[in-house]
């Protein structure tokens, strides 16, 4: 998004907000992977920096160009609520993609991993600090009680006359713009979803989300057994409790 020209994507809430809903998980050291095609564990190469053993980290266990992540944490959440684990929005990497699961840690006493799939064989890097997982905490029930219904939208003629509303006001804006008027040039774009407002300029809704910024997670080591910085595989005794609050948060 910070590629774009003018840093455009940014205007884009959704996008922002989507960036902002959740935690990073962190690569602690470079790591470099290799895939030439394979179906077997032993046709991903790993290398790593730092002095440490490569699967510490990474590793080829499922075979078919998937590299595993270990996260050497145990998560754990309140009843109901799971992780959704997958690769960071709107960040995409080439050569490899990641993989999501819904994880369900209400119960969970033992760990998972975040897997990405090559799409192709060749080389692909993770710079150290560069995230490798993404963690959303969600309510994973309920869903199947879901009943979407599509309907035509003259079923509502309040709805249909807005929209109709915004179509045109988006059409002439979209004209002037491309015409190189002055003021709608200054002006810009029309900020309606930003703002949170209808193009009739009522409000949408009192509690619009236009920033996020996610707790930064708390670091205990209350009852340890052993000491992390000595013994870093030992970071799976550490819990990590979902947090509150808006900006995308980093696990280290």
């Amino acid at each position: 998004m910070s590629e774009t020209q003018f840093r455009f994507a940014y205007r884009c809430l959704p996008l922002t907000i989507a960036n902002s809903m959740g935690w990073e998980v962190l690569c602690p050291v470079p790591i470099v992977a290799e895939w030439n095609g394979g179906v077997e564990t032993g046709d991903i190469e790993i290398e790593t920096a730092g002095g440490r053993e490569s699967n510490w980290i990474a590793q080829s266990h499922f075979g078919h160009g998937v590299l595993t992540f270990q996260l050497h944490y145990l998560f754990r959440t309140e009843a109901g609520i799971g992780l959704w684990v997958r690769g960071s929005p709107n960040l995409p990497k080439d050569g490899i993609s990641p993989l999501e699961g819904i994880v369900e840690t209400d119960w969970l006493n033992f760990t998972f991993t975040m897997n990405w799939k090559f799409t192709r064989p060749g080389r692909i890097s993770f710079d150290e600090d560069e995230p490798f997982c993404f963690l959303t905490p969600l309510n994973y029930h309920g869903l199947d009680e879901v009943a979407p219904e599509i309907v035509p939208i003259g079923a509502n003629a309040e709805l249909a006359a807005a929209f109709g509303d915004y179509e045109a006001k988006r059409k002439e804006f979209i004209e002037k713009l491309e015409a190189g008027d002055p003021e709608t040039l200054r002006t810009g774009w029309q900020k309606w979803y930003m703002r949170g407002v209808q193009p009739s300029g009522e409000i949408g809704n009192p509690i619009h989300l236009s920033k996020l910024r996610v707790a930064t997670p708390k670091v205990s080591m209350e009852g340890a057994a052993i000491e992390v910085a000595k013994d870093p595989s030992a970071q799976a005794d550490a819990v990590a409790h979902r947090g509150e609050g808006g900006r995308t948060g980093r696990i280290d």
